[in-house]
């Protein structure tokens, strides 16, 4: 896995076939505005972990936080899946 393609959700856009088909940018490149969000703006995941200065939700300092399941409703098991990512994540830093 690389990091570098990581969306702040725990995605990777690298084979989402709307953006292989040119539909969508991608959350990284598109600064959180795909067309996904288009009638509600910035996508309130990106953004938040922007904000906090955190490449993805598992590398946040207030990770878990109480507004996670909110924001990634689509995945029930958001925060164990984004605390396998953060531990992968600080492995990859200490091996550099």
């Amino acid at each position: 896995m690389s990091f570098s393609t990581l969306t702040a959700c725990g995605g990777d856009c690298t084979d989402c076939k709307k953006r292989r088909e040119g539909l969508c940018p991608g959350c990284i490149e598109a600064d959180g505005y795909v067309p996904e969000w288009a009638e509600s703006g910035r996508c309130k995941i990106h953004a938040c972990a922007k904000e906090h200065g955190a490449r993805f939700c598992g590398s946040c300092r207030e990770f878990p936080c109480e507004k996670l399941p909110k924001l990634i409703h689509w995945l029930p098991n958001a925060v164990g899946y984004l605390k396998e990512l953060r531990e992968k994540y600080r492995d990859e830093l200490s091996a550099e």
